[in-house]
């Protein structure tokens, strides 16, 4: 997609609006911060801003980074807690018990896991978007969805 430069910003205001929200969600759901995961995005924005002339599916290309992103932080935060030996302390959850428990059961989720399921039934891609954004084949993406589903409803037994 080749964008002159006076239309780069308009093309820009289009897609953020469009995708700004479901992925602040999605690196929110995956990351559990909110501070982390608005840096995560528009860390991402700023970089598909650099390549905007090289990017033909904006969408794709933005929840691909943020998942890439997220699994980044991921892996830093857990060198970094190795390292320090502290824990955050967990985000203040809603009231209503339903919700409690599903976030309950999501975090007990590998990101990974996480990841698919919030791609798959939060921002409603099919099973072969998830595959493309988690870049791995359909059939690993189908069984991430299924062995996440099962081991929510496994942590949602319990309670």
């Amino acid at each position: 997609m080749v964008v002159e430069t006076g239309a780069r910003a308009d093309v820009f205001d289009v897609v953020y609006a469009a995708n700004y929200a479901s992925l602040i969600r999605l690196a929110y759901v995956t990351i559990g911060s909110m501070p982390a995961a608005e840096d995560v995005v528009q860390d991402v924005f700023v970089e598909w801003y650099r390549r905007i002339d090289q990017v033909d599916s904006p969408a794709a290309y933005l929840r691909k980074s943020v998942v890439f992103r997220c699994s980044s932080w991921i892996r830093r935060r857990i060198l970094e807690r190795r390292h320090a030996g502290t824990f955050d302390q967990p985000p203040a959850v809603p009231p209503d018990p339903r919700t409690v428990a599903v976030r309950v059961a999501l975090s007990r989720l590998t990101p990974r896991y996480r990841m698919a399921l919030f791609l798959r039934y939060y921002l409603d891609l099919s099973v072969a978007e998830v595959a493309e954004t988690l870049d791995c084949p359909v059939g690993t993406a189908k069984s991430l969805l299924h062995r996440g589903l099962a081991h929510m409803q496994e942590h949602l037994e319990d309670r």
